[in-house]
Formats: structure tokens, C-alpha cells, sequence
């Protein structure tokens, strides 16, 4: 079956990568994806240009209604079979008004947060009758979108995220990253991955930063990822004066490396769905310490593969990131546990086959037409940019 995955544009993201993977992973065999950006590619839509059809700039601004017309040409002309629409606002809903008027056998909607940036309008809700799944990426998320934006439970989907447990692999310390980044061979480290966008809250985590260090002087903290709150936290770590100890990294490939730098990983955000840098930081052994938001309390077990803290609490996050950096056997059992638990729930395998199951069936259900399981497709490699 041909599938279309419409968004925006493919900036470096959590969502967007978590999509590259999938595209590049679904068995050809059973699913052919295409890439539908409305505004241009992106940097992830670039790195998918002659792996699968990608299709950009169909919207001209904000306003263009003709962006409809656009679409269904497009959904016509490549035959497609089923249209997934991935995060809230334009795409999801020209995405799915196109596929009706193109007659798409199967339309579905991918969320990937509670609230803002995935709030759903009054105009998305409209479509609702013409929408035969809404993805979630957790338990909770899924009940938070039948109780809170009001979709039918018998149209909610759980497809856990999933993350490439042979990529996050636990590994020893990196003495020569160290170097790189100029912190000493036995200073503490923690790292947060996050697009540096509001709701990740790192003013947060620079306030956390700071108070650690009246305990732990010689900890660094590492801030993974990008955005436009970049300007603004370089500003407040200076006036924090824990600037020599902030390393702002960007968008960096080499996260797996990070991780197994680091100590603890930190994510203190005021909303979340089944964020994938924790995942990723379970994967590589890594504790979390992080706000009990969304569905965080899925994967970071109090006690058990990290700790959960109230949202907004500074004094209990603090608390918590100098338990686990100071107590290296208690990071040791939490990591074990984390990586052990990724690897049977949030493997990327899941994921993929989680989507394949779900679009195959829906087609067979409205359709008649069966795509037939088929054994293991041959393993196709994970993307390199920071899941943030």
C-alpha cells in the first residue's frame, strides 16, 4: 500500500525524527512511503531525498487555500492508499480534507504531545467523522485525547514511540569527548536533549544547574539541541555565573556518545507526550530525572529507572540530580533497569510494526484489500540527528 506522511517541514526534531526512522524501517514489502512537506523539506526531509518520493512546498503562505487543490492532485496522481498526518494545526487539517476529497481509502492523524504545540483546534475536531485513527504515542497521551480533545475511544490508537536500542547502547566513558568539550575525567555530568523551545522549560534546568553546584562545584551540564530560546539561556547561565560549566552543544549526530558521558539525563518540560530523549537515555543506561508531565511516568519509573518530580519543583529536582551523581551504584541498578526495559517495550521494531499493522488492517477493513504479513524485512540503518 502507498502511504503519504504530511507535516509541515522536517526540521532537526524529536517527531521528525522518530518519522524519519519509521520511513526508512516499514517493510517495502508491505507499505511504500512517500513525504508530503507543505512548506519546504527541511534538513530530515533532504536526508530521506532519494530514499523514498518526497513532495515540498504546496502551501505559499499562511492564507493559501489553494494548498487543498495542490494536495489532492498530488494524493491522485500517486495513487495513495492512506494519508498520515503527523503533529496538529495546517497539515493535519488540509491533510485530511484532501485525502477525502481524493477519496483515500484510510486517514489517520499522528500526535506527538499533550497541548501546545499538538492543541487541537475547533476547525481539526470538524474532521473527525472523516478520520479513522488518532495515533497516540502512550497510554496516558491516548486517554488524554479522548478525555481532553474529545476524539472516540474507538478511534484512539496507542503506537508507543520507539527509539534503535543497537544504536543507544551502553558504552564506557569517552575521555577523548571529554576533552573536546573541556570537562575533567572525574567531573560530574548531567544533559538534557531538547529543542530549546518554551515548553522544554530549560530556564529550569539552568536553575537546577546552579544549585547543583553549591553541592557538586565541579559538575558540567550539557544542552543538547536547538531553537529560539538559544540567545536568551546562553544570557541567563551567564548571569547565573555557571557559564564555564554550561556547554550549549546544538544539533549534534553523535548522541549515544553524549548520553554515556553523561551522569544523569535531565527533562524538566511543562508538558510531554512519550518524549524520545528519554527513551534514548534509557537505552544507554542513562537515569532520568524528570517532571511527572504527559507520560513521562510510562517510562521513568520513580525509583526504579530514574526519579519523577512534581512539575516546577526546583528544590526536588535538584535533590534528586545530586542523589543520582553522587551515588555511582544507584545510578549503575536505575540504568540497568532502564536499558532493560526500553529494549522490551520501546524498541523501534515496535514502533514501526505498531504502523504497519494499524494502516495494512484499516485498509483491509475499508477496502477488502489484504496486505499479507510477511517475515523479517532486511534491517535498514537509523538516522544520525539529535532526537530532540
Amino acid at each position: 500500500m502507498r502511504v503519504m506522511f504530511l507535516v509541515t517541514s522536517m526540521p532537526v526534531g524529536g517527531a521528525e525524527t522518530l518519522l524519519v526512522n519509521l520511513v526508512r524501517r516499514l517493510d517495502r514489502r508491505r507499505v511504500e512511503p512517500e513525504l508530503c512537506c507543505l512548506k519546504e523539506c527541511g534538513p530530515l526531509g533532504e536526508q530521506l531525498t532519494g530514499q523514498v518520493p518526497v513532495h515540498a512546498g504546496l502551501i505559499r503562505h499562511k492564507f493559501d487555500l489553494a494548498v487543498l487543490w495542490r494536495l489532492r492532485r498530488l494524493l491522485r496522481r500517486r495513487n495513495i492508499d492512506a494519508v498520515v498526518t503527523v503533529g496538529a494545526g495546517d497539515k493535519m487539517f488540509w491533510g485530511r480534507l484532501a485525502a477525502r476529497l481524493a477519496r483515500v481509502p484510510v486517514v489517520c492523524s499522528a500526535l506527538h504531545s499533550t497541548g501546545w504545540p499538538d492543541g487541537v483546534g475547533r476547525l481539526n475536531r470538524m474532521l473527525t467523522s472523516i478520520t479513522d485513527a488518532f495515533i497516540a504515542v502512550a497510554r496516558p497521551h491516548g486517554e488524554y485525547l479522548i478525555e481532553h480533545e474529545g476524539f472516540p475511544a474507538n478511534k484512539v490508537v496507542v503506537i508507543p514511540n520507539g527509539v534503535d536500542t543497537n544504536r543507544f547502547t551502553p558504552g564506557g566513558d569517552d575521555f577523548h569527548l571529554r576533552e573536546q568539550l573541556g570537562i575533567g575525567p572525574a567531573a560530574p555530568v548531567a544533559v538534557i536533549v531538547a529543542a530549546l523551545r518554551p515548553e522544554k522549560n530549560h530556564k529550569m534546568f539552568l536553575e537546577v544547574a546552579r544549585r547543583v553546584r553549591r553541592d557538586l562545584c565541579h559538575t558540567h551540564f550539557l544542552v543538547v539541541g536547538d531553537g529560539p530560546e538559544r540567545a536568551q539561556l546562553v544570557r541567563l547561565a551567564t548571569e547565573f555565573d555557571i557559564a564555564p560549566y554550561v556547554h550549549f552543544l546544538g544539533t549534534r549526530s553523535d548522541i549515544p556518545n553524549l548520553l554515556n558521558l553523561a551522569d544523569v539525563n535531565v527533562l524538566v518540560s511543562h508538558n510531554e507526550a512519550n518524549p524520545v530523549s528519554i527513551l534514548e537515555a534509557m537505552s544507554t543506561g542513562t537515569p532520568t530525572v524528570a517532571t511527572d508531565v504527559g507520560s513521562v511516568g510510562e517510562s521513568v519509573l520513580d525509583g526504579e529507572t530514574g526519579f519523577l518530580v512534581p512539575a516546577g519543583d526546583i528544590d526536588q529536582a535538584t535533590s534528586r540530580v545530586v542523589q543520582l551523581l553522587t551515588d555511582p551504584i544507584l545510578r549503575a541498578e536505575q540504568g540497568n533497569t532502564a536499558r532493560q526495559l526500553v529494549c522490551e517495550r520501546w524498541s523501534l521494531d515496535v514502533m514501526v510494526g505498531g504502523y504497519e499493522d494499524l494502516l495494512t488492517g484499516l485498509l483491509e477493513r475499508k477496502t477488502g484489500r489484504r496486505i499479507a504479513p510477511v517475515g523479517p524485512a532486511p534491517e535498514a540503518e537509523s538516522v544520525e540527528p539529535a532526537m530532540v
